[in-house]
């Protein structure tokens, strides 16, 4: 079988070296389309390929259609957004992500970013600690847990809301149930979102949540933009002096935030959640090894479009 790896930000050359191993330990060969200008040439390249892995790349309908021989194509990375799962489906092409690869990269950026906000962004004037302040975690899953962890080590209180896992889950971790997401919001001097990009939680986060935090509270994204309703957080902040916002990624408006609020503020450039080369060489090889499991046995343990 013929695996592409298509990425307009490629591997790191660790990651593709072992990607290549296992597919062909495993019999299968392996092609590269890397730093591609756009569409065009990932449909192109995609049409005698069996299989495909991604990162960011968006694979729509387009290059769905245009993948005849295509079986499965992964995700390098827990968020799935940029995967058109309905025409995967009605192509029988079985979609998967690799969860929990790029987890502890994304939870220790959300420690990252709450010390540096708490650090009036690493200016001089007196900042916070985070010890004795309570975090609120919006879904425990793999990076949630993780954040976790890492804040109570930093002798934070965790409370988390999470209405897919039972409490006593939440709860086995050292970690206290909300009530409810409102109760969550009005109890944490931080709120770390670890939701996915879905049409049900599209703009779900703005004025009725986050205008129940406390006075000073910080807002931490490292999920995705697009559960952020930019407008209704612009004009929250403008009203509320002590509210405080940082992304991973930067919002749509991201010009007109740093200039209103400046060090109430901060996106980064580019999304830095995966960013390490540790989790860049272990989504890259669970990919290939979800894929090679698929071809041997027809595994579907990470199947998103079930």
């Amino acid at each position: 079988m013929k695996i592409l790896v298509a990425t307009q930000k490629p591997f790191a050359k660790a990651a593709v070296d072992g990607i290549r191993k296992i597919a062909e330990e495993n019999g299968h060969t392996l092609a590269l389309l890397e730093k591609y200008p756009g569409e065009a040439e990932l449909i192109a390249a995609v049409a005698d390929a069996d299989a495909l892995i991604v990162r960011s790349d968006k694979v729509t309908a387009a290059v769905v259609e245009a993948a005849k021989k295509l079986k499965i194509v992964v995700r390098a990375g827990a968020g799935f957004d940029n995967l058109d799962l309905a025409a995967c489906t009605a192509h029988n092409v079985v979609a998967m992500n690799t969860p929990g690869q790029n987890s502890n990269a994304v939870a220790e950026l959300a420690i990252g970013l709450m010390i540096y906000m708490n650090r009036n962004q690493f200016t001089p004037g007196t900042g916070s600690e985070l010890k004795g302040k309570t975090l609120g975690i919006q879904a425990y899953g793999n990076v949630g847990r993780l954040v976790g962890k890492l804040a109570m080590g930093f002798g934070m209180n965790v409370i988390a809301f999470d209405p897919y896992l039972p409490n006593e889950k939440i709860e086995a971790t050292g970690a206290k149930v909300a009530p409810s997401l409102e109760a969550l919001y009005e109890n944490s001097d931080f709120v770390s979102l670890h939701i996915p990009a879905t049409p049900e939680t599209k703009g779900s986060i703005g004025r009725n949540l986050v205008g129940r935090m406390p006075k000073g509270a910080c807002l931490i994204n490292t999920a995705r933009k697009e559960v952020i309703n930019e407008a209704e957080l612009f004009d929250l902040m403008s009203e509320r002096e002590d509210l405080r916002y940082v992304a991973d990624v930067a919002p749509e408006r991201a010009a007109e935030f740093a200039e209103k609020f400046g060090k109430r503020y901060f996106g980064t450039p580019k999304k830095m959640g995966a960013e390490t080369a540790e989790a860049n060489i272990n989504a890259g090889l669970a990919a290939a090894n979800q894929i090679c499991k698929f071809f041997a046995t027809g595994d579907r343990t990470f199947q998103l479009n079930k």
